[in-house]
């Protein structure tokens, strides 16, 4: 573990100017809730145009303390997962090997998979993101996180996932990890972005969900026999690696050479 890896140390920013922890946990109180809720006659008119600023500032703030991370890879995985256990592990030696590549690493912030991504990174010297979310149920940035933004707006939080990466790695995970996922394919199917390889990470795991795409949607002809081609499944994190770094992820400056 480098001297970088102290917890204790990565408490507080490592690096200033537009690479630093943004600012502070937020509330509880969810703003996307606020503005998914039926409101009354009228009431509208004096909440959710000026809501349209908050959005606003959310995607500029986020345009502008990613601009600079170079090449970069999202990292999805469980809240739940428990350090120790082989998902963690798994996380950990992602975030590690790409940091070693000199690839930064953009994971939820949260605890579990995207913790042990974003400590692989900082073990490995590497630049460690995490794009927060205010939920009930979390408690804010992990303590491997180097520069951290905390959304209030899912939309916007995942355009960041995708705009300054140029491709993801998913280890196991639940619902979020599932709407992530599920997002960067239609994205890739309908050539929102290109050259963005998508990798998962864990056959036994992810293997029965191939099993039901092709044996069931496949099949009663939802989707197409080469949409799974959108899609890669491995067992070694060095693997998903290379695949990602020989797919995807080629030199850039300020994103220029990203996914449009």
């Amino acid at each position: 573990m480098s001297i970088n890896a102290d917890p204790a140390k990565n408490s507080q920013p490592r690096r200033k100017g537009p690479l630093e922890l943004r600012r502070k946990q937020a509330a509880v109180e969810m703003s996307d809730q606020h503005l998914l809720d039926t409101k009354g006659p009228g009431q509208f008119v004096h909440t959710d145009p000026w809501r349209v600023l908050r959005i606003q500032s959310e995607f500029v703030e986020g345009f502008g303390a990613l601009a600079d991370i170079g090449k970069a890879v999202s990292v999805f995985g469980s809240a739940r997962t428990k350090p120790g256990s082989q998902y963690y592990e798994m996380g950990v030696e992602v975030g590690r090997k790409l940091a070693e590549a000199g690839v930064a690493v953009i994971t939820g912030g949260g605890p579990g998979s995207m913790e042990a991504a974003n400590r692989g990174t900082v073990e490995g010297n590497g630049v460690s993101v995490g794009l927060g979310i205010e939920l009930p149920f979390e408690q804010g940035l992990n303590q491997w996180v180097d520069l951290g933004i905390n959304f209030r707006y899912f939309f916007a939080r995942k355009t960041m996932f995708v705009k300054y990466a140029q491709g993801f790695i998913v280890l196991p995970g639940g619902l979020g990890t599932l709407d992530e996922l599920f997002e960067a394919m239609v994205l890739v199917q309908t050539r929102k972005v290109t050259s963005f390889p998508i990798v998962l990470l864990g056959v036994e795991f992810w293997g029965p969900m191939i099993d039901w795409i092709r044996g069931t949607l496949v099949a009663e002809g939802m989707v197409s026999e080469k949409d799974l081609d959108l899609i890669q499944l491995v067992d070694d994190p060095a693997e998903a690696v290379d695949r990602v770094l020989q797919a995807g992820v080629t030199p850039s400056l300020n994103g220029e050479q990203r996914p449009e």
